[in-house]
C-alpha cells in the first residue's frame, strides 16, 4: 500500500480528501456537542464545590451518543443520510422528514477539511510528516470553529496537540526538538507578556489563556522560527476582519471578538510556508 501511493502521489491525494471529508462529518459533531459537554461538566464540578444539590442524570450525552439528529424534528440521522457532501446535495439542503434547511455550516466544514487534507497531502508527500500535520490540520479546524462560536479554545483539544507537537519533533519529524521546545515558550510568553502589559495599562483583559496555549501548540509544532510571522499575520487579519465586523455588523470597538481563529490560520500557514514567505520577503527587500 505504501509502496503504490509513493508510485502514484495522486493517490494519496485522493486518498487524503477522502480521509479529510469524513473526518470534517465528525468535525461537525465535535464542534457541537464538545463545548455542551465541557459546560456540563463545570457545572457538576460547580455544584460539587458549592456544596450545592448535584443535578439530575440525564440521558448520555457525549460524542458517540445521542445519535445525530435534525434539531427541527429531531428526526435521526440514518447513515445515507450522513454521507458527507453527498447527502447534503442529494437531500438539496433538506430534512429528509420535515424538510428544514440544513445550516451550510455543515457541508463547508466537510469541504474545508477535505481542501486542507488535499493540500497537506500534496504539500509533504507520503510520510510521517503528512500524517501529523493532518492531525494537526483537524485539530486546528475544529478548535477554529468552537473558538468562533464559544469564544473557547479548550485545553482537551489544545493540551494534547501540543504535546503531541513536541513528541513528533522529538525525532525532528518538522524542526529539532529544541526548537520546538523554544517555540512553545516563545508562544506562550510573547501572547502572555501582551495580555499583562495590557491588563497593567487598561485594567481589562484584551485576551483569554486559550490564545496563550494555542500560539504554544503553534510554536511546539513548527518551532520558535515561525512565532513571530504568526503573530504578525494573525495580527493583521484580526484587525482587518475587525474592522469588516465594525462597518457591516456595527460592533464596537469594545466587542469580544476571537483571535483563535486568525492565530491557527496564520501559524498553519507558516509551518507550511514560512521559509519560502521569509525567502521572498528578503529578497523583495534587496537581501539575498
Amino acid at each position: 500500500m505504501i509502496l503504490l501511493l509513493n508510485e502514484s502521489p495522486w493517490a494519496f491525494v485522493a486518498l487524503a480528501s477522502v480521509l479529510g471529508l469524513i473526518v470534517g462529518s465528525f468535525l461537525n459533531v465535535l464542534v457541537w456537542r464538545l463545548p455542551k459537554m465541557l459546560a456540563r461538566e463545570w457545572r457538576a464540578q460547580a455544584h460539587e464545590v458549592l456544596g450545592l444539590p448535584a443535578e439530575p442524570v440525564g440521558p448520555t450525552y457525549n460524542l458517540m451518543r445521542p445519535n445525530s439528529c435534525c434539531p427541527q424534528c429531531d428526526h435521526g440521522i440514518r447513515p445515507w443520510e450522513n454521507i458527507p457532501l453527498l447527502s447534503y446535495l442529494i437531500l438539496k439542503g433538506r430534512c429528509a422528514h420535515c424538510k428544514a434547511r440544513i445550516s451550510l455550516r455543515y457541508p463547508f466544514t466537510e469541504l474545508a477539511c477535505g481542501l486542507l487534507s488535499v493540500i497537506v497531502a500534496w504539500h509533504f508527500g507520503v510520510g510521517w510528516q503528512a500524517g501529523a500535520v493532518l492531525l494537526l490540520t483537524w485539530g486546528l479546524l475544529a478548535m477554529s470553529l468552537i473558538d468562533a462560536d464559544h469564544q473557547l479554545l479548550p485545553d482537551v483539544l489544545v493540551l494534547p496537540l501540543m504535546w503531541l507537537g513536541l513528541i513528533v519533533n522529538s525525532f525532528a519529524l518538522l524542526v529539532p526538538l529544541s526548537d520546538a521546545v523554544w517555540g512553545a515558550v516563545a508562544g506562550y510568553m510573547s501572547l502572555w507578556s501582551v495580555f499583562w502589559l495590557f491588563k497593567l495599562i487598561t485594567g481589562k483583559d484584551g485576551m483569554g489563556y486559550g490564545d496563550f496555549k494555542l500560539l504554544a501548540l503553534l510554536g511546539a509544532w513548527g518551532g520558535w522560527q515561525i512565532v513571530p510571522m504568526t503573530l504578525l499575520m494573525a495580527s493583521l487579519v484580526g484587525v482587518f476582519a475587525g474592522l469588516i465586523l465594525m462597518r457591516v455588523r456595527k460592533a464596537q470597538v469594545s466587542t469580544p471578538m476571537p483571535f483563535g481563529p486568525y492565530l491557527a490560520i496564520a501559524g498553519w500557514i507558516a509551518l507550511l510556508w514560512g521559509g519560502q514567505i521569509t525567502d521572498f520577503y528578503l529578497q523583495s527587500v534587496g537581501f539575498q
